[in-house]
């Protein structure tokens, strides 16, 4: 038994827009700054709302479609580490996009996507806010990028390994039809 189509979908827009994310972010902040990072800048600022605002969506789904049971196969402390793991991605991708968010808007640096779409900022200029707000969100890309090689080290190993069923849970990104 798998996850259904929607829960698939949320899953692989989240990794679509994370793996834009982590090397924009990266790519972004380097020194010495170059011209063509401003466009990197405003994507980054502009997809971090989404980001944020899918993984909400996606909380909410599964509030209320619970995930599929892993196979009796899996071991207790395998149960427990997928569970941990899969809490704290949530956990730290919501902290990166209120970190962002706070950043930005406490920097008082433009957010050019929601200001056209009509979004005001919500916290006036700060700069300790913004850059404590930063320090969370670059700790955070680098916990993240931990855990999704955590996570993605345990598909491969149920899939190419044990080949145990745990990740045709989740793939192909829409079930077949019974």
């Amino acid at each position: 038994m798998g996850y259904d189509t929607v829960s698939r979908l949320f899953h692989w827009l989240t990794v679509l827009l994370v793996l834009v994310m982590i090397p924009v972010g990266l790519v972004m902040a380097q020194e010495p700054p170059q011209p063509w990072q401003d466009r990197l800048y405003i994507l980054h600022k502009g997809l971090g709302p989404f980001v944020l605002l899918v993984v909400l969506l996606r909380l909410a789904w599964r509030a209320f479609h619970p995930a599929p049971p892993l196979p009796a196969t899996v071991p207790p402390l395998q149960r427990l580490a997928a569970a941990v793991v899969h809490a704290l991605l949530y956990a730290v991708l919501i902290v990166m996009g209120v970190s962002g968010y706070v950043f930005v808007d406490a920097g008082d640096y433009p957010t050019e996507v929601l200001r056209a779409l009509g979004v005001p900022p919500f916290i006036p200029k700060n700069e300790p806010l913004s850059d404590a707000a930063q320090a969370v969100h670059v700790t955070c890309a680098f916990v993240l990028i931990a855990l999704i090689a955590m996570h993605v080290s345990a598909a491969g190993f149920h899939g190419l390994v044990k080949r145990d069923g745990v990740v045709s849970r989740m793939w192909p990104p829409v079930p077949p039809r019974a």
